[in-house]
């Protein structure tokens, strides 16, 4: 028998996968061998499908998973929202298929309104509230938030089951002059939107002046510095690391000297409250250590109702015991007042929930009921 015989005799008994009609010399139905171009190839000048391939992607769609993850746009939001995107895609194969997972960018009313200071916009959840409208309507499966952007209270219908681990809490001093906060002259005028730095800065040097309208992200303000605006800013040591930027740090402030924010430094992502798939995600994410100290401090931060005019700081982590150490603060604007306090107790959740409570209460019995007015 000859080649051609043989490949002719081999294929002939593939008649079976064909119905009807006649079956030609390569032993299938010419009407059948109705293929597009597309996806051929060419075995000893036969046209046949690559079936198998078409039937391999199938299934590898059919196992792939979409999940959108909405985020504001600056460049440091977007590395959070990458970073949550990596970890996911780490430690589950169906979302670490190319297009699984989705990163749509909302803008939010704190990223719309630039040339007023955050106190006079007034109103809470500047930075999360359009995000969290998305997530409830659907939009978004999930919504990354810095933590210390988001309210004491979460909307309905939405959970925050989930905190990455938390990044170095403390602030960077950042000069093209000076060396430190203590170094710079006189009427000095430093850069910042935070009125929780602004307090601390004026109750250790009343001779500075601060720039209450520094705002924009961190190349902005890197920007401004550059050009003279101010002659020093503050910025989160969390975020220059997250955004690679730490060339930038001039020198690092003590948290004894500048308590830093509530959460600062921590990502927080949130959910449907009746999605128990997302949850199920997010709980192989979360770092506990990280959700009790940020829940210790939010716990401190709502038993004060502090607005943005109020400057509050607040930090709890594990001491070298294993027990929570908190240090809490409230100032007034101009840094005359500042109260400060601290706790230890168990690393629990309930302990640590009453413990940022109590220091919130005793501060609002030192402060008295016109102190949050000035």
């Amino acid at each position: 028998m000859s080649t051609m015989e043989a490949f002719s005799s081999s294929l002939s008994l593939r008649q079976g996968i064909c119905s009807g009609g006649s079956v030609s010399v390569f032993g299938f139905s010419p009407k059948s061998l109705c293929f597009p171009a597309r996806g051929r190839q060419r075995c000893g000048g036969l046209a046949v499908t690559r079936a198998s391939v078409v039937v391999e992607k199938e299934t590898q769609e059919a196992k792939t998973a979409f999940l959108v993850i909405g985020t504001r746009g600056s460049p440091l939001a977007l590395a959070q929202a990458h970073e949550t995107r990596e970890k996911l895609r780490a430690r589950h194969p169906e979302l670490a298929e190319e297009g699984a997972i989705e990163i749509k960018i909302i803008k939010t009313t704190g990223d719309k309104i630039l040339t007023q200071p955050l106190a006079d916009i007034g109103g809470k959840g500047l930075f999360t509230k359009e995000i969290d409208e998305a997530l409830i309507n659907g939009e978004i499966d999930i919504a990354v938030h810095s933590m210390k952007d988001v309210p004491t209270y979460l909307p309905e219908k939405t959970i925050l089951p989930c905190n990455l681990e938390r990044e170095d809490v403390r602030d960077a001093f950042i000069s093209r002059t000076s060396n430190s906060l203590a170094d710079l002259p006189a009427g000095s005028v430093i850069g910042t939107a935070s009125l929780r730095r602004k307090s601390q800065i004026l109750n250790r040097y009343p001779s500075l002046n601060v720039l209450e309208n520094f705002r924009g992200n961190v190349q902005t303000r890197l920007r401004k510095l550059d050009e003279g605006v101010v002659q020093a800013t503050l910025l989160a040591l969390a975020g220059l690391k997250r955004l690679s930027m730490t060339e930038n740090v001039t020198s690092i402030l003590p948290i004894e000297d500048m308590l830093p924010a509530v959460a600062q430094g921590a990502i927080g992502i949130a959910c449907r409250s009746n999605d128990e798939r997302m949850a199920d995600y997010l709980s192989t994410l979360n770092h506990e250590e990280t959700r009790l100290a940020v829940s210790c401090e939010r716990a401190f931060l709502e038993t004060l109702d502090g607005s943005c005019r109020t400057p509050i700081a607040g930090y709890a982590c594990r001491d070298e015991d294993g027990n929570c150490l908190f240090r809490g603060l409230v100032a007034s604007p101009d840094g005359t007042r500042v109260l400060e306090t601290s706790r230890k107790g168990p690393y629990t959740y309930e302990d640590m929930i009453m413990l940022g409570k109590d220091a919130g209460k005793e501060l609002l019995s030192r402060a008295g009921s016109r102190f949050f007015d000035s």
